[in-house]
């Protein structure tokens, strides 16, 4: 039976975190500069309150990676997170890594004090939305906006 398991993410691991981010934004056309990402790879690093990022293995092979960023609320109470990043390598889909991920991120989330973990899905992503619908997530009625600062 394979072992899967969560690795914090470490310095060596950027050149295969940033690798993984190339083949997930590929999947909706997102732009991507590997140089800018491996920056913001080791800027997360050094910075332990923007979050953590987690290696996901099958018997010590990478097959995918996790990203919560923190986020600090009144409304909530302290810190929030946001599921930045969940990637799965599409030969390792289907196994139930998705929800074992989902499982050790609300561990984690716990003994970071997170109080609540929002998370973004493209609209046509619908095995995404299923997948964080049995794993306790919700569909929040508030519309997420964003403005560019350059």
């Amino acid at each position: 039976m394979s072992q899967v398991s969560f690795k914090t993410f470490e310095s060596k691991d950027a050149a295969v975190v940033v690798g993984m981010m190339q083949d997930f934004y590929a999947i909706d056309n997102y732009p991507m500069d590997i140089a800018v990402s491996t920056g913001l790879f080791f800027e997360f690093l050094e910075t332990e309150s923007l979050g953590r990022g987690w290696l996901i293995l099958i018997d010590d092979e990478v097959v995918g990676y996790v990203i919560l960023t923190f986020v600090f609320s009144f409304e909530y109470k302290g810190r929030i997170a946001f599921l930045d990043e969940l990637f799965i390598k599409e030969t390792a889909r289907g196994k139930g890594l998705g929800k074992r991920a989902l499982d050790f991120i609300q561990v984690q989330a716990r003994l970071l004090s997170v109080k609540i973990i929002y998370l973004e899905i493209e609209n046509h992503n619908e095995s995404a939305r299923k997948l964080y619908l049995s794993k306790d997530f919700s569909i929040h009625n508030r519309g997420l906006m964003k403005m560019v600062v350059a």
